[in-house]
């Protein structure tokens, strides 16, 4: 394993933060491999703007030796980032690729342009996606649009609603286990 990794947690919008939920749970298991975690608060974790978060990921020192672990709205800037950055891989969970008709989400401003899916790819080596079938604010064809663009390794639930929002789920052993399984 790269013994330089680290990995940046972004969050959710809606006031989330990457120690919410199961990201401590995440953390744990990353840093008992020795990956660093980065699990700093976001700038205006409420809106999640692209116009902050990016720069804010380039803050962070996100770069080839960088797993982002990207949870609904973080997913989303997950995969804008990669879009013009090389990462060593990413994490999607709960992601989508439209605005799912929300103004909010439309405000954020990460759909307001056609996404790169071939430099998305390109710019890293794997993508894990998790989506789920009852999410609530995510129809499961978001995600399985999303794993087909990507060529994703995807593991579909029917039982994890928005993977923490709605059920609050503080560990993920799945996302853990096939995480730390890419890392050896």
């Amino acid at each position: 394993m790269n013994k330089n990794l680290k990995s940046i947690f972004i969050p959710g919008n809606g006031g989330g933060t990457p120690k919410d939920g199961w990201f401590p749970y995440l953390k744990k298991e990353l840093e008992s491999v020795g990956v660093e975690v980065i699990d700093t608060d976001f700038p205006d974790s409420d809106l999640a703007p692209e116009s902050s978060w990016i720069p804010f990921l380039h803050e962070l020192g996100a770069n080839e030796n960088t797993i982002l672990v990207g949870y609904s709205t973080g997913a989303i800037a997950a995969m804008r980032f990669a879009e013009k950055n090389k990462i060593f891989g990413s994490v999607l969970v709960a992601t989508y690729h439209t605005d799912l008709n929300n103004p909010w989400e439309t405000k954020a401003g990460y759909f307001n342009r056609p996404w790169d899916w071939e430099k998305i790819n390109k710019n890293q080596n794997w993508i894990l996606q998790f989506g789920s079938v009852d999410d609530p604010f995510v129809p499961v064809e978001e995600a399985r649009f999303v794993h087909e663009k990507l060529d994703s390794e995807y593991q579909e639930f029917t039982d994890q609603g928005h993977f923490g929002a709605t059920y609050l789920k503080t560990e993920f052993p799945e996302l853990a286990k096939a995480l730390i399984e890419k890392l050896k």
